[in-house]
């Protein structure tokens, strides 16, 4: 009888073993950034939730690839997870653009409500049938604030004669031609050269980005804008999610799920201390004239039709808008 019992634990411990997986994550930022914090917690709980079975390794600084080229590799099951930020998953599913129309949340509760309810559901639901990957937590990493290397930037005139690199995003390339200036797209990779060696000037990312990428190395001037919430989900291959058992899905979203609440913690505990190791670095902050009120008018008037149709129609936009007490257009 001890001899069969032992087996049969063995064979039991055997196939556990044989079905452990170690997860990759592509991770676009790198090491103490957002993105990085919640991919260690996701780790971290996965493991626990999975009692071990399961773990996740960070692949930091774009190591396994551009953020859009790993949308690519989850869809085709090629990589597990990403981490990204959430205007490289809208060429892929337009409809999560709205997460991305310049002044749409403006504060961290405003990110949290619209992510975390019911619009935020149908926008997985979205990226699953769009994409063939899943949004299973949402890193909160605060507004793109406007970084350069020539001058102090408070109105919308001193933006003139700034050359300023943006994400290969729509929306985003048409918000500064709003502002009136031709941005640069260019890859997220290749940004921190491009600034170095004065192909451009400056860019946009949040307090925790331009620390976490050492930019006050290369850049001066901060102009305080609110005009981009940062959201950078965790998305999983679809086919990979599908492939695991119904524990190890459940554990799957349950890990997110905590990583989440973890990071909206995180961005609060870290901007302020963040911010100010900026200045004590050299970096000069300056807030946007009049409230931003140019800027909010330029951004939602001339941008905000524009795509009313890719995101879902103009009811989609009215429908965030109701879900954060504001009102609608």
């Amino acid at each position: 009888m001890i001899s069969l019992a032992a087996g049969v634990l063995y064979l039991s411990l055997a196939v556990t073993q044989a079905n452990a997986k170690e997860f990759k994550i592509a991770v676009g930022d790198s090491s103490g950034s957002p993105q990085e914090a919640l991919g260690l917690h996701f780790a971290q709980e996965l493991k626990e939730r999975t009692q071990g079975k399961h773990s996740v390794r960070l692949f930091l600084n774009g190591q396994l690839g551009s953020e859009q080229d790993t949308v690519n590799d989850a869809a085709l099951g090629t990589l597990d997870f990403s981490l990204l930020a959430i205007n490289n998953i809208t060429p892929f599913s337009p409809s999560v653009g709205i997460l991305t129309l310049p002044y749409m949340m403006q504060s961290l509760d405003e990110a949290v409500e619209l992510t975390q309810g019911p619009i935020g559901q149908e926008l997985i639901d979205n990226t699953v049938r769009d994409a063939g990957v899943r949004i299973v937590g949402w890193t909160y990493s605060g507004f793109r604030v406007l970084s350069n290397s020539k001058k102090p930037v408070e109105t919308l005139d001193d933006l003139k004669g700034l050359l300023v690199r943006v994400p290969k995003n729509a929306i985003m390339i048409d918000t500064y031609k709003a502002w009136g200036i031709n941005p640069t797209p260019m890859a997220w990779s290749e940004t921190f050269a491009a600034l170095q060696q004065k192909v451009v000037d400056g860019q946009d990312n949040p307090y925790m980005t331009i620390h976490s990428m050492n930019f006050h190395e290369v850049q001066q001037y901060i102009t305080n804008l609110r005009y981009l919430f940062s959201i950078e989900p965790l998305i999983v291959s679809e086919s990979v999610f599908q492939d695991q058992d119904d524990a190890t899905q459940q554990a799957i979203l349950e890990a997110g799920k905590a990583a989440t609440e973890f990071s909206a913690g995180f961005l609060v505990e870290s901007e302020d201390r963040i911010k100010q190791g900026l200045l004590a670095k050299g970096m000069q902050i300056s807030e946007p004239a009049d409230g931003e009120k140019a800027w909010i008018e330029k951004a939602t008037q001339d941008v905000w039709p524009s795509y009313y149709d890719s995101i879902g129609g103009k009811d989609k936009v009215n429908a965030a808008l109701r879900a954060l007490g504001r009102d609608e257009i």
